[in-house]
C-alpha cells in the first residue's frame, strides 16, 4: 500500500504542529450529536475524530499512514482502517456522517474519492468536506510549500469541490466563516 511518506515521518509531531480542531463548528456542520456511524476519511492521527467520538454512536477513521493511525489508536480510537479513500472497504450506505478535514487535497484521485465517500454515505446522511481555501494567499503559500516538498497535493476551490459532490448526485452548500477555510456540505437524498 503506497502512502505519502511525509505523513509517516511527521506522525508523532503532527498534532502539535497543526493544533486542535474546533469541535463545535464541526459538530454543527455534521448535525451532531447523532446515534449512527461517522467516517473520518483521511483522519490521520485522529485529532478531529477524538473530539467528535462522544457525539456519535460509532466512529471509524481511515488513512493511508500507519504511523498516523497508530497515533489515533493512542487516543483510544478503536476502529482505525489503513486504506485508500478511493477504495474504501465498507458497504454502500454504511455511514450516517462522512467527514474529511484538510485531507481532500491529499487524495490522489479526488473524483474517485468523492464517489467513494458518497457511496458509503447512507441515504439521508451528511457529507462534510473542510478544506483550506486555495483562493486565499496564505493557502497558496502552503500549496507551494507542499508542491516543493513533493507531497503530490492538489488543492481545489470550494466551487470545484461542490462540482465533485454534484457529479455524485448531491446538492452541496459552501460555507465560509473564516479567512482560510471552506466547508462544502451536502445531504444525500433519502430513498423514495
Amino acid at each position: 500500500m503506497t502512502t505519502n511518506i511525509h505523513f509517516d515521518l511527521i506522525a508523532a509531531l503532527y498534532d502539535r504542529a497543526i493544533g486542535p480542531p474546533d469541535p463545535q463548528r464541526l459538530a454543527a456542520r455534521l448535525k451532531l450529536p447523532a446515534a449512527g456511524w461517522l467516517l473520518d476519511a483521511g483522519g490521520g492521527t485522529g485529532r478531529v475524530a477524538a473530539q467528535l467520538r462522544p457525539l456519535v454512536g460509532r466512529l471509524v477513521i481511515s488513512d493511508l499512514s500507519a504511523p498516523m493511525l497508530a497515533q489515533a489508536r493512542e487516543k483510544g480510537i478503536a476502529c482505525p482502517v489503513q486504506t485508500h479513500v478511493e477504495r474504501l472497504p465498507f458497504p454502500d450506505g454504511h455511514f450516517d456522517r462522512v467527514l474529511a478535514v484538510d485531507a481532500l487535497h491529499h487524495f490522489s484521485d479526488q473524483r474517485l474519492a468523492m464517489a467513494e465517500l458518497v457511496r458509503v454515505l447512507r441515504p439521508g446522511g451528511r457529507l462534510v468536506i473542510e478544506e483550506p481555501d486555495i483562493r486565499r494567499f496564505p493557502v497558496k503559500l502552503i500549496a507551494l510549500g507542499e508542491k516543493l516538498a513533493l507531497m503530490g497535493s492538489h488543492f481545489s476551490t470550494p466551487q470545484q469541490i461542490s462540482y465533485l459532490m454534484a457529479a455524485n448526485g448531491l446538492e452541496p452548500v459552501i460555507e465560509q466563516d473564516d479567512a482560510f477555510t471552506a466547508w462544502v456540505i451536502a445531504d444525500k437524498q433519502p430513498l423514495p
